[in-house]
């Protein structure tokens, strides 16, 4: 009775302290059918009180709804308070004597991303802080460029990215442009901690900056900059922005850089936070670009181009025989590492080129074969943007930074156009981008992924399944004995510690298992590695390959059941 008297007390208190009409009026329904007795009323009010939602290295990222385990008005107000106390401490270690911190906000379309965004100002505002709003709803790489663009202490994004209609996020940047990492994630969450009381933070109704068109032209600007202006420009394209803010941005782009107005899915070209269209609105999925390729087989173009939602990933589908084919995105990892290498991108001050630990293999072997620098980091962009002397990074997951100087983040937009700028480079040679893969593979041999998930209903779920892969490492896997296990965790090959498992068998086939960070699930990546002598010897490479990675697969399955 303790317990439900005290659930019942903090909801109540919550529900005094919250500013939002729509979430105070949410949760008293939900608290007066708990209070009358409903069990799942109360399991419901458990849900949203269990924590406050966690802030890390992705920032935040939820359902939306009452309560300090939900995205809501709420939570925000205190993360953008925690966060302007941490950079006004930040300021005022560096003996910087700014009046307060200067922040750049952006957002997306997703259900409350410009209410969330207004709520930042007012904080930063009210703090004494300069708050700088983007004009609209635009791209997260848009955000990120006006961090370094216009000076910024940091920056925040509202935007949950690719995920479902039903979640919102707050991800949030440093000076530098990168999203932050440990200890900055840690020392926010303390200053958030210390905020025990929305309605004891200061709301200014006015006084912040709404950034003009001007800051988008020099996005722009910077975007088509990373193309040669002499390459080729004769290509057709289909785009799809799967219901995000990626279409306008990504059409202005194309014509900015001499390229044929991309053809848009029209049920899919205007932002709408419900993705009517989509059950998941991540171009990984499968069937999420089912659209785009329809509408290629109806007009033929060249490529296929799809952003997530937010347009910080590129998606890319080729011609393959009589049918499209979406490319893995280690493949479109290894396509435009090799653009950056041949357009000679990579300089003595940029000459590394970085990939994450989940991704392929075959980065690592180009950037040697061109005597420059390769890099392995933890997974996600806030580790490859931060690499010292980046020319190019890439992450599996669709994400590509080919502009590190002024994106030092994944853009799907310069992304698609270095990607049109090679298919454009390639139509002219009478060439695919298909033919550069095999290239690659004649080279340095057939590097093939897979990759599968577990989704739970529980987080609770996933450190049973890692704990027992720690304590019961296979000896072998897919009839393949096992050569070397690392536990990421303890920080192996000389990477920060980190949640997950590495074995590499005999045959030089990868397995890394790791929770995701942004969702409910537990990821596994496969990799194998099959020498070829030349391309007559690609099938059967290819098809080796792939029965080393489907018997590993099977074991993996096995291995990683709830």
């Amino acid at each position: 009775m303790t317990d439900r008297t005290d659930l019942l007390s903090t909801a109540r208190t919550w529900l005094a302290d919250d500013p939002d009409p729509a979430t105070r009026a949410e949760l008293e329904r939900v608290l007066t059918a708990a209070e009358a007795g409903d069990q799942g009323a109360l399991d419901d009010l458990q849900d949203r009180f269990s924590a406050f939602l966690e802030f890390g290295t992705a920032g935040l990222r939820g359902r939306l709804g009452a309560g300090p385990n939900r995205m809501n008005r709420s939570v925000v107000i205190r993360t953008a308070a925690g966060l302007t106390a941490y950079l006004e401490a930040r300021l005022e270690t560096a003996g910087d004597a700014t009046p307060g911190p200067a922040v750049v906000i952006g957002f997306d379309a997703r259900h409350n991303s410009d209410v969330f965004a207004r709520d930042t100002a007012a904080v930063v505002t009210a703090a004494g802080g300069r708050a700088m709003v983007l004009p609209s709803p635009l791209p997260t790489p848009v955000l990120a460029f006006a961090i370094g663009h216009l000076g910024a202490d940091a920056g925040v994004m509202v935007t949950a990215s690719h995920n479902p209609p039903e979640d919102n996020g707050y991800k949030v940047y440093l000076g530098d442009g990168s999203q932050i990492v440990p200890p900055a994630d840690r020392d926010i969450a303390a200053q958030i901690a210390a905020v025990t009381s929305t309605s004891q933070v200061p709301l200014a109704e006015e006084g912040w900056q709404t950034l003009g068109e001007e800051l988008l032209e020099a996005y722009l600007d910077a975007a088509v900059g990373v193309l040669d202006p002499s390459s080729p420009r004769d290509l057709s394209v289909v785009h799809t922005a799967l219901h995000g803010v990626g279409s306008e941005v990504v059409r202005l782009a194309f014509e900015r850089a001499g390229f044929p107005a991309p053809a848009p899915v029209a049920a899919q070209e205007q932002p709408d936070p419900d993705f009517p269209t989509v059950s998941f609105p991540n171009p990984e999925e499968t069937g999420a670009i089912d659209a785009a390729l329809e509408l290629a087989e109806r007009v033929g173009p060249d490529l296929v181009i799809a952003n997530d939602p937010d347009a910080d990933r590129c998606a890319l589908a080729v011609r393959d025989g009589d049918r499209w084919r979406m490319l893995r995105g280690d493949e479109v990892g290894a396509l435009l590492g090799q653009h950056v290498i041949d357009r000679g991108r990579a300089t003595p001050a940029r000459s590394v080129l970085a990939r994450s630990i989940v991704s392929s293999r075959l980065l690592g072997a180009m950037a040697d074969s061109a005597g420059l620098p390769g890099e392995e980091t933890l997974t996600g962009f806030k580790w490859i943007g931060r690499v010292a002397g980046l020319a190019y990074g890439y992450e599996e997951a669709l994400g590509y930074c080919v502009d590190p100087a002024t994106v030092p983040d994944k853009d799907g937009v310069t992304a698609a156009l270095m990607a049109a700028e090679l298919a454009a480079t390639l139509k002219g040679q009478g060439r695919r981008l298909t033919d550069v893969l095999d290239d690659l593979a004649v080279r340095h041999g057939v590097h093939q992924t897979d990759a599968f998930s577990v989704r739970v209903s529980d987080l609770a779920q996933i450190p049973p399944v890692m704990q027992r892969l720690r304590d019961d490492t296979p000896d072998e896997l897919g009839g393949v004995r096992l050569r070397q296990s690392e536990d990421l965790a303890e920080g192996a090959g000389g990477l920060p510690p980190t949640d997950g498992v590495r074995f590499l068998l005999e045959d030089d086939t990868r397995v890394i298992v790791r929770p995701s960070g942004t969702e409910p699930k537990l990821k596994v990546y496969l990799e194998a590695i099959v020498p070829v002598e030349d391309r007559e010897g690609l099938p059967g490479a290819r098809e080796e390959a792939a029965r080393r990675l489907a018997q590993v697969r099977t074991s993996m399955e096995q291995l990683t059941a709830l």
